[in-house]
């Protein structure tokens, strides 16, 4: 069979093209087993956070009974400086909610007394919940919850750690958990062990997902840190309010 110049240079042309192709996609092919490889190896260096394997315990109170099994156990206060407590009459069964006493200090230890109800100012129909505790000789409550004919509204989980913080957190290094007992933030802290050092902490809003800035009222000391990558990268005084 004759081929002509003109044929045998299309052809040539053609297989040339083929040949461009397949070595373009073998490139890529192989970059990107390249690629995917390098990200199994990086996602099997990084480290794996314990603190996301943390669960701790809750009671899921849903009455006045359920929400008295706090009693049973110390609780700890999960943030500080949030909540704030009010001198409590055991005899009058009342809180004087016009005077706060001051507020629940990071991961305060509690010893729950008992939990009740009262009736707070203006508030027509509903009665707080009130855990009570004792401080310095002295009674006290803070709300828990709320209560309108029978519905309760009850959130002591969200505020209270009924197993010890450092059981739950025994993981972290001993100079850390040092640092939190004293109520100091240090460089490289996640935000969580700032929070347990020196209570809550009002984020900035950002731009950038791997910083954070976090303004703390820390009891009238106010602190700001910027976090980088989830760690303390700046802990400079903040603006009181």
């Amino acid at each position: 069979m004759h081929i002509s110049p003109e044929s045998k240079k299309r052809i040539q042309i053609v297989l040339a093209a083929a040949i461009a192709i397949a070595g373009v996609r073998a490139a890529y092919i192989i970059h990107e087993r390249r690629a995917a490889n390098a990200r199994e190896r990086q996602t099997k260096e990084l480290p794996l956070n314990a603190d996301y394997y943390v669960t701790p315990k809750k009671l899921h109170p849903y009455d006045l009974k359920s929400a008295r099994e706090i009693t049973k156990r110390p609780v700890w206060v999960k943030e500080g400086y949030r909540y704030t407590y009010y001198p409590y009459d055991a005899v009058r069964h009342h809180a004087d909610f016009a005077h706060d006493a001051g507020t629940l200090l990071p991961l305060q230890q509690l010893q729950i007394k008992d939990v009740v109800t009262d009736v707070p100012p203006g508030a027509a129909g509903q009665r707080e919940i009130l855990a009570i505790f004792q401080q310095d000789g002295k009674t006290y409550a803070f709300p828990i919850g709320a209560v309108k004919g029978s519905d309760y509204t009850i959130y002591s989980d969200e505020m209270l750690y009924i197993q010890d913080p450092h059981e739950l957190y025994k993981h972290w290094p001993a100079d850390v958990w040092a640092a939190i007992d004293r109520h100091e933030v240090k460089p490289g802290m996640n935000e969580l062990q700032a929070d347990f050092a020196i209570g809550m902490g009002i984020p900035e809003k950002s731009a950038d997902d791997s910083v954070k800035t976090v303004n703390y009222p820390n009891g009238g000391k106010p602190l700001t840190i910027v976090y980088r990558e989830g760690k303390a990268a700046e802990i400079k005084p903040g603006t009181p309010a």
